[in-house]
Order: structure tokens, then C-alpha cells, then sequence
């Protein structure tokens, strides 16, 4: 995509591929899951697929492609639904995009403490210093991981940050779907 510096790992260009995509679609969207395959190997295997996708000649040879996979599931806590999931071996990694409120590190102190999920959940929506966030997780088979994440209150591409460990429990939990 336009936006994705080309010298970047593969895997960094898929996370700010998935968060452009997660861009483009607005704020207040569901969490949004994608296998990634290796975009070679895909235009080997499954032409007609790659055609439909736009992954023509042209296109680079070693990098991922993101393919977004059903929409998850509705009134199933998220590491419920991913402890689920079983990827075939053409599958080399996955991501996830979703949205949340954090607070920052200096809030911790003031979270009351014996909150039920609901009271704090509540608590931190109400928070002064909150802010919404999309998280965009990818992890490997090999274990690699990359990470971005952007504020709602800076939505620009130059505003996003990357990292390999931004969101440590999510990058946990997506790479426990390829645990056998």
C-alpha cells in the first residue's frame, strides 16, 4: 500500500497494510482478524486467488499478504475466541486489529481496586486521560511479532506507532493459535 515504507520488514509493511485497511474503514469498527501467507508462495499456489486479490507480477516477491478472515464471533470474549483457532500450515502468521481505551502508565495508581469487569470498564471509559486506541498485532510461526498502534485523537499515518512489543498479552495470545 501507499503508505507502507518499503524498507521496513515484511512483516512491519503487513501490520501498517492492516492498519491503513482498519483506517479507511472508520472508527468503532469490530476486531477484525487475518491470516497472512507468504505472497509467492500464494501466487504459486493459488493463482486464480492471487488475481483476485491484485497480487500480480508486479508485486514483491517476499512479502505477506494479509487476508482477513470471517467476522468474529459476537458475545465471545476475544482470548475465548482465539484459544479456538487452528491455522492450516499455508498460514505462515496472523493479526488482529482492534479498538480499546487505555489510560496511561501514571493512571495505574488510581484504579480503584476490586472492580468487577463492568465497574472497570466503566471506570477507565469515564477516565479524563483516556484514550482510543487501534492495535494492530501480527505474529509469525517463527515467533516474530510486530505491532501498531494509533490514537484515535492523532488518526495519521505519520502518527502510528510500531514495535515488535507494544502489546505484549495480544501478540501472547495470537501466537498461542499456532501452538500444537
Amino acid at each position: 500500500m501507499s503508505n507502507t515504507p518499503m524498507a521496513a520488514s515484511p512483516l512491519t509493511r503487513a501490520v501498517l497494510e492492516i492498519d491503513e485497511y482498519a483506517s479507511g474503514l472508520g472508527w468503532d469498527q469490530p476486531a477484525r482478524l487475518f491470516a497472512l501467507v507468504d505472497t509467492a508462495r500464494l501466487r504459486a499456489q493459488e493463482p486464480g486467488l492471487a488475481a483476485q486479490l491484485g497480487l500480480g507480477e508486479e508485486q514483491e516477491s517476499t512479502g505477506l499478504t494479509p487476508i482477513e478472515q470471517d467476522e468474529l464471533p459476537t458475545g465471545k470474549a476475544l482470548d475465548e475466541f482465539l484459544g479456538t483457532i487452528a491455522w492450516p500450515d499455508a498460514v505462515v502468521g496472523c493479526a488482529l486489529t482492534v479498538e480499546r481505551l487505555m489510560l496511561p502508565p501514571s493512571a495505574e495508581a488510581q484504579v480503584p481496586q476490586g472492580l468487577s469487569e463492568g465497574k472497570l470498564t466503566k471506570w477507565v471509559a469515564e477516565h479524563p486521560d483516556r484514550q482510543e486506541v487501534r492495535m494492530t498485532v501480527a505474529v509469525l510461526r517463527d515467533g516474530a511479532r510486530e505491532s501498531a498502534l494509533r490514537l484515535r485523537e492523532k488518526d495519521t499515518p505519520t502518527e502510528v506507532l510500531t514495535g515488535p512489543d507494544l502489546i505484549p498479552g495480544l501478540a501472547e495470545a495470537l501466537a498461542a493459535t499456532f501452538a500444537d
